[in-house]
């Protein structure tokens, strides 16, 4: 397919890095397929973590198309560069067609990145996620690759201020060893699996981050910050759905 979108904001992206010398660390990029479908599965704590989820496919020369809320691609801004970068939009009233889309593109050859826990995460841990990546894998025949961020949630979250111009932010991308589940495995197993190597990979991000303070909103509660617990975290995303619903 033509790509006239995103190179070009791959481009800018960097040169925004670059400006703010953002201090961003990738390990395991080798672990990205340089050719043939793939799916990779990136914890999520931040707006921004698609940018830098696909940079970990970046030195294999490979553009990751997202899974995300059809919600994005509705916006006037958002919109059109989603849809340029050939995205994939999920209406989470009719996933089907999600499903039907991505795996189209991971048996063309395409890289498919997906946030398995579907919303950010408010406590910086693992929320419970759903099969859906393992289903995809299966049916493509592609590898499944889990990757961690870690430092961007200091740039942009859920209920904190944009802090977008930040400068030397470090930023961790940690890729993991690809996964090749197979048609008669137990897809819950597979998912629980995953789960663990996700946090895994978070844990051993957070835990030789450059920086390690105590007290402070973006650190996980079991790391001496103020993030919410997993608990709280997940009673307010119960009420913020409960007051979606009601409208």
């Amino acid at each position: 397919m033509a790509e006239i979108v995103y190179p070009p904001v791959i481009a800018a992206a960097k040169t925004m890095f670059r400006l703010l010398d953002m201090k961003i660390r990738i390990d395991g990029a080798d672990r990205i397929p340089r050719s043939g479908g793939a799916v990779l599965v990136s914890n999520h704590i931040s707006y921004l973590d698609f940018i830098f989820a696909g940079l970990a496919a970046n030195p294999a020369g490979r553009l990751v198309r997202f899974m995300a809320k059809k919600e994005v691609f509705d916006h006037r801004i958002s919109g059109p560069l989603m849809r340029g970068m050939h995205h994939i939009p999920v209406d989470r009233a009719a996933g089907a067609s999600a499903f039907g889309a991505a795996l189209k593109a991971l048996k063309g050859g395409e890289v498919v990145g997906v946030f398995a826990e579907a919303t950010i995460s408010r406590s910086f841990t693992i929320k419970d996620i759903k099969n859906g990546a393992v289903r995809m894998a299966v049916a493509a025949d592609v590898p499944m690759i889990p990757i961690s961020l870690w430092g961007t949630q200091r740039l942009w979250t859920k209920g904190r201020p944009r802090k977008l111009t930040q400068r030397h932010v470090p930023i961790s991308i940690t890729v993991g060893e690809p996964m090749r589940p197979k048609r008669g495995d137990d897809y819950d197993a597979v998912t629980a699996d995953l789960r663990r190597r996700l946090e895994e990979l978070l844990d051993r991000s957070q835990r030789s981050y450059p920086e390690i303070p105590q007290g402070v909103w973006w650190q996980p509660r079991h790391l001496g910050g103020t993030a919410p617990t997993p608990e709280e975290a997940a009673a307010m995303d119960a009420a913020e759905a409960e007051v979606r619903r009601k409208r």
